[in-house]
């Protein structure tokens, strides 16, 4: 099975590789400006990659537990503490407000908002899924 677990690996560092990109090309967001459908184009690109990074990560989680563990987590909150005993994720708490965050993304919101998520993207998002990536190495 280790096959499976170096494969789901490497999905998550394209995923990451791509989001990342979006990290450091990232323009900023004023809430106060109209942009053009063009001018959103690496907006969105961001929120898209953040999504695919981030579901790439629980896949990951989830093959790990499947080819290293007895048992899958009963929880969401349950896995992410497995992966933070691993040091894999720096704390479930954090992982849990990246979930709210995936699922914000997911509704239309006011320029407000999306200056928060953007922000929450390029911030902790960032950090953690860089985090994630330099652990994961070393697991599998």
């Amino acid at each position: 099975m280790e096959p499976l677990l170096f494969a789901s690996r490497e999905r998550l560092d394209a995923a990451l590789d791509i989001f990342l990109a979006s990290v450091a090309d990232y323009p900023g967001f004023d809430p106060e400006r109209g942009y053009t459908p063009k001018e959103r184009e690496p907006l969105d690109a961001l929120s898209d990659r953040y999504l695919r990074a981030f579901e790439s990560a629980l896949r990951f989680f989830r093959t790990w537990e499947q080819v290293r563990e007895a048992a899958p987590s009963e929880s969401f909150r349950d896995l992410l503490l497995r992966m933070e005993k691993l040091g894999l994720i720096s704390a479930a708490g954090d992982w849990l407000t990246l979930r709210d965050v995936r699922n914000r993304i997911a509704h239309e919101y006011l320029p407000d908002e999306l200056a928060r998520i953007y922000a929450a993207l390029v911030g902790a998002g960032a950090t953690e899924l860089r985090r994630l990536r330099a652990q994961a190495g070393r697991l599998t």
